[in-house]
């Protein structure tokens, strides 16, 4: 992280609660460039998490209010914080167990109701921090705590189910491609209704080592190999995009393209 963003730090914070490889630590980054390039005052910001992972990406590190929920019910705090204070700009940083297993029916019904909330979801594929159980995300054969003989459900297609549901501004793009993740999270914030981004990110501690990535560098490979973008994906038939991760944006007016999420319709490992 440059210099110029260190303010946007805790003081003392001298190391990061990511193990070695996580993902989150670039989406952290990510999120601080974000408010900082659309130059928000933090005394106009509220960061909400749950329970997890990805939980503490704004808190302890982002030096500005957080508000640090219940497993699962990240979204239904922002709301109340939102409602009681329309003013505030609140943004919920939370991991795809914590949102969308456990809490995925405030995340729906925020969206339904077009709530102005920003929501990010780290999607690790897997309960990262709570023993590597299989979640609403692990892609089909995939091993996991709870999946030894591989995983036998399909995951949610998070883009499809927040548009179907109703968000304003869908986006997903892997922590591989820094530059466009960070855009779409401006965007996010600027979107005056409610706004879902999906970031694909690695787990080596748990989603790695379960599935036999022994070089970190090989976890990035994988995601960087499997994204795909929308209009790369346009051309491909739907089993050619089975397990691929498709990157971009989306609106409403496109539910009908926006297949294909991390792991979707197979063992993408």
């Amino acid at each position: 992280m440059p210099r110029s963003l260190e303010s946007y730090l805790r003081p003392g914070l001298k190391a990061t609660t990511f193990c070695p490889g996580c993902g989150h630590g670039i989406l952290l980054h990510a999120v601080i460039r974000a408010v900082h390039e659309l130059g928000i005052d933090r005394r106009d910001l509220l960061f909400v998490s749950g329970i997890g992972c990805a939980a503490w990406i704004p808190s302890p590190h982002i030096l500005a209010d957080t508000l640090h929920t219940l497993h699962g019910r990240a979204v239904a705090y922002a709301t109340g914080a939102k409602l009681a204070n329309p003013k505030l700009q609140v943004i919920v940083v939370s991991g795809d167990g914590d949102l969308v297993s456990i809490g995925g029916n405030h995340l729906i019904h925020a969206a339904r109701r077009g709530i102005d909330l920003t929501v990010i979801c780290a999607n690790n594929e897997i309960y990262g921090m709570t023993g590597g159980q299989a979640g609403p995300t692990t892609p089909g054969g995939a091993l996991s705590a709870t999946t030894p003989a591989g995983n036998p459900h399909p995951p949610f297609d998070l883009v499809r189910l927040v548009l179907g549901a109703g968000a304003a501004y869908v986006a997903r793009y892997p922590v591989t491609q820094p530059r466009p993740l960070t855009d779409a999270i401006k965007r996010a914030i600027r979107t005056p209704a409610f706004a879902f981004v999906e970031v694909a990110s690695p787990c080596p501690t748990q989603f790695g080592r379960r599935n036999r990535f022994d070089d970190v560098g090989a976890l990035y490979d994988r995601i960087r190999n499997l994204s795909v973008s929308r209009a790369e994906a346009a051309g491909r038939s739907k089993e050619e995009l089975r397990g691929r991760i498709v990157v971009g944006e989306w609106t409403p007016d496109d539910l009908h393209l926006a297949a294909g999420g991390p792991g979707a319709g197979g063992a993408a490992c």
